[in-house]
């Protein structure tokens, strides 16, 4: 890590997780640890805060993490250079959402990506195309680079070597490295030193995740250091990261990575643990600074062990560990942070093609100010699409097979394909629908073909 000239803060924050799994340290949370939470603040039943927010607006900066390159749907480059809507890339949705902000608001608001080495070019290539986006910055950069960490082989806890690609020894340490590298890129005391104390950090992969004036107001009101939103936990998302409390009564973050396995049916189950994380977090960096003083630049968040293959496409690469933490783990490190139920349209996460097939889909639109949203003449406030992994999760298998078009979506409530399956024209899906081709030709769905249950 020195060689590659990475911070030291960088180097002490790994080497305390790295202790800690050398030590023997679980990186798991049983669920005799903890216990559910029964209720939190509905958004919907918030009385309106946007006069206190348009009053502290000017101390506000969005963050967008987007350091993800998407391999797992084939991709080599940001996943946010996508295709999302209308012609439009995630990324140049977000910068139009932020430019139609700044108009309504009447406001400087500064936007910042955390990129990784991979995403910061075509990241920045994008960012000059709006050259209006300097207005508003208040000389605070566009972006700052997240840092890496060294793979770890699971056989001898040594830093892995591979000569044939180097690059592959290393790994982004997770988001919860946003901590470390705000403080590393200097950019957490640029941010305080131009009087900016609220931030709202939010994927880019998420189009649903906003600034919402009223939910500014409310943070502020309530002098909180942390604020989770979350919504409710469904089948669709029962593997991810869910609220919980400690035995103690403060809140926590429990990500599927840190589920021992004889607690997986516990994890999973939506009615005891109902609210899931929507990594749209709301940050007062004051306090945030305030806390990384008292603990030397470092927030003790629990490590997560991810097994992977060294060589993500050589499956014969040894096993190694990627040494992660997760961004809203910092929950329990403030007395005071508070979670707040949001409506599923500030979540429209888009990380498999399942997800995407339906942003593209008439099934969302994209409305005046660019925010994505349920088309208002869908009956029904969710779409579950299933597609066959072999055929459709990768890009251009996607790609391919519905070159033609995306078919209506407009009255489905669940699309399931199973095995090679291609689209004509102006298909329409109603209903719940599964199309099933176990034959090793592919089918072909003929264009104005209506399938209706």
């Amino acid at each position: 890590m020195t060689t590659e000239c990475l911070p030291q803060l960088c180097i002490d924050v790994f080497l305390s997780q790295y202790n800690k799994m050398i030590a023997g340290e679980e990186s798991v949370i049983r669920d005799t640890a903890i216990e559910a939470v029964e209720n939190v603040v509905d958004m919907d039943s918030l009385a309106d805060c946007s006069q206190q927010g348009k009053a502290v607006l000017n101390q506000t900066v969005i963050l967008k993490l987007n350091g993800g390159l998407g391999t797992d749907m084939g991709l080599e480059k940001a996943k946010s250079l996508l295709l999302a809507k209308e012609g439009l890339s995630f990324l140049e949705i977000i910068v139009k959402q932020l430019i139609s902000q700044r108009h309504n608001f009447n406001c400087d608001l500064p936007l910042i990506f955390m990129n990784s080495f991979a995403t910061e070019k075509g990241t920045q290539k994008i960012l000059r195309q709006f050259p209006e986006l300097i207005q508003g910055q208040k000389n605070i950069p566009f972006s700052f680079i997240q840092n890496k960490v060294p793979k770890i082989l699971v056989d001898s806890k040594e830093p892995a070597l591979w000569p044939q690609d180097p690059a592959k020894t290393w790994c982004p340490p997770g988001h919860g490295d946003i901590y470390t590298a705000l403080q590393t890129s200097g950019l957490l005391d640029q941010l305080l030193n131009q009087g900016i104390k609220y931030a709202f950090i939010s994927n880019s992969d998420n189009l649903g995740a906003n600034l919402d004036l009223s939910l500014l107001g409310y943070f502020a009101e309530q002098d909180s250091s942390f604020m989770m939103e979350v919504t409710d936990r469904t089948e669709a998302d029962k593997k991810g990261g869910h609220l919980a409390r400690t035995v103690k009564g403060g809140l926590l973050l429990r990500e599927s990575a840190q589920c021992h396995s004889n607690d997986i049916n516990g994890f999973q189950d939506i009615n005891k643990y109902k609210y899931f994380n929507t990594n749209n977090l709301w940050i007062r960096l004051d306090r945030l600074k305030q806390l990384l003083d008292e603990n030397n630049g470092i927030i003790d968040l629990p490590f997560i062990q991810n097994i992977k293959n060294l060589d993500p496409g050589d499956a014969s690469s040894p096993k190694v560990i990627q040494m992660e933490t997760a961004m809203g783990a910092a929950i329990s490190k403030f007395k005071d942070s508070i979670a707040l139920r949001v409506p599923k349209s500030r979540f429209i996460p888009i990380k498999t093609s399942n997800e995407l097939l339906g942003l593209w889909s008439n099934a969302f639109v994209l409305d005046d100010n660019n925010l994505i949203v349920t088309n208002p003449h869908r009956k029904n406030d969710y779409l579950i699409i299933k597609l066959d992994n072999k055929y459709f999760k990768k890009i251009d298998d996607l790609q391919a097979r519905f070159a033609e078009g995306v078919p209506d979506l407009l009255e489905c409530q669940q699309l399931t394909i199973m095995g090679d399956v291609k689209f004509g024209s102006n298909v329409k899906i109603i209903g719940n629908v599964t199309l099933c081709n176990d034959s090793d030709e592919q089918l072909v769905i003929a264009s104005d073909t209506v399938i209706a249950t």
